[in-house]
């Protein structure tokens, strides 16, 4: 049973067991805050604490670990449709980072399908500081979000710190103060600090394959492992990398990774992105990276008004007219009427429920980038082809490339 939106002010607690698994514990009483007014009660059960930030929906099934750990969301709360979130509890190996980076997690019902804490979503987010609410009806927020568009909230503190935390007017107000999206530069939050080789001493793989150089604006563990799969060497970049760095003279090809943000922000990003293209070695951009790339090559961004999250977006390929499920998570798309058209870059891709672009190839370098994540495997395996393309870029580039100093 789930609270609806602008119930009565009655307190939550009476359903509490029927919305927080009781092997998950709750904190009582919370209120989801929005900025245009609307008021969500709920049952605290993350971390006692507030959290606010843009709202985005996802509708995926599964990878609420995964959802959670991602760069990606930094600064952002999210909304999870399916109604049982927690019922299978966490494998470490998947968490995509090394903490949670949300500002915030809302469902419909927290549910336990393990009875070991330390592989609970709760006890992830708990020991994070995120905090999370249960109890509202999440299909009808998405509801709300897809007809008013992207809006700031708030979770409140639980109510058992405190009285206030559920008086509305004070949580609405507290929603409205929190920091707009695109003025916060979440990128320079979650890159490393420093160079890092990922090889067989981490992971087990063989190195022996060509070397790439990753610049981490929210790597995904992911897409590390998905080329380290395909034989290849990988070095990890921090945001702030130089072209020289980036191109040094053992690299075979380029990622420019997803990352959270508004791409307008990152001019060093973009002009680094502009000196790989000139370079001519093998580029391969997702999601933010792609969107890099698209400003590197001329083109505008724009913010979409409500965001691509989830699983289940088809998109098509232009070249082969093949249409494949995507696993998406980004807030602007690459305009693409704004492409130059001398510029080299064309369309690959579009997005078959809006008509958005979905990725960008160059006409005569091996550059392909994508907005879609191909490591998310929503398909499963729909989108793992951009990868292989990848690597044989990489792989030729490697075998015919001059000795560079």
């Amino acid at each position: 049973m789930a609270l609806s939106a602008l119930a009565p002010d009655a307190p939550p607690s009476p359903f509490s067991s029927s919305i927080v698994d009781p092997r998950i514990g709750d904190h009582g009483p919370a209120l989801l805050a929005l900025e245009d007014g609307s008021i969500f009660p709920g049952v605290a059960f993350g971390a006692p604490v507030a959290g606010g930030g843009d709202l985005v929906v996802n509708t995926s099934q599964t990878g609420y670990q995964e959802v959670c750990t991602d760069p990606s969301y930094a600064g952002q709360v999210v909304v999870m449709t399916y109604p049982l979130i927690g019922n299978y509890g966490r494998l470490f190996a998947d968490d995509q980072s090394g903490r949670p980076w949300l500002r915030g997690l809302i469902v419909a019902n927290a549910t336990a399908a393990v009875l070991e804490d330390a592989r609970q979503l709760a006890r992830l987010l708990r020991n994070s500081g995120i905090p999370a609410i249960a109890g509202v009806d999440t299909r009808a927020l998405a509801r709300h979000l897809r007809s008013n568009g992207s809006l700031r909230g708030l979770i409140t503190e639980p109510a058992s710190l405190g009285s206030a935390a559920l008086d509305r007017s004070v949580a609405i107000d507290r929603a409205r103060a929190v920091p707009r999206w695109e003025d916060q530069d979440f990128v320079a939050e979650v890159s490393p600090a420093a160079i890092t080789e990922v090889s067989a001493a981490t992971d087990g793989l063989a190195d022996d394959g060509p070397l790439v150089a990753i610049v981490d604006y929210g790597l995904k563990a992911n897409i590390v492992r998905s080329l380290r799969r395909r034989g290849l060497r990988v070095r990890v970049h921090p945001h702030t990398a130089s072209a020289g760095d980036v191109l040094a003279g053992d690299v075979a090809g380029v990622v420019l990774s997803p990352g959270p943000g508004d791409p307008a922000r990152l001019d060093g990003p973009v002009a680094l992105a502009r000196a790989v293209i000139d370079d001519g070695r093998p580029l391969l951009g997702i999601c933010l990276g792609h969107q890099i790339v698209g400003r590197a090559a001329g083109a505008d961004t724009r913010r979409l008004r409500f965001g691509h999250h989830g699983a289940n977006h088809p998109v098509r390929d232009l070249d082969t007219g093949f249409v494949q499920v995507t696993a998406q998570n980004h807030e602007v798309q690459v305009v693409g009427e704004t492409l130059p058209r001398d510029g080299g870059f064309r369309v690959s891709q579009v997005n078959l429920n809006d008509g958005s672009v979905e990725g960008l190839r160059h006409v005569d370098k091996p550059i392909e980038t994508v907005q879609y994540h191909p490591e998310g495997a929503p398909g499963p395996l729909d989108a793992l082809a951009v990868f292989d393309r990848f690597v044989t870029a990489c792989t030729a580039a490697a075998a015919h490339a001059p000795t560079r100093s």
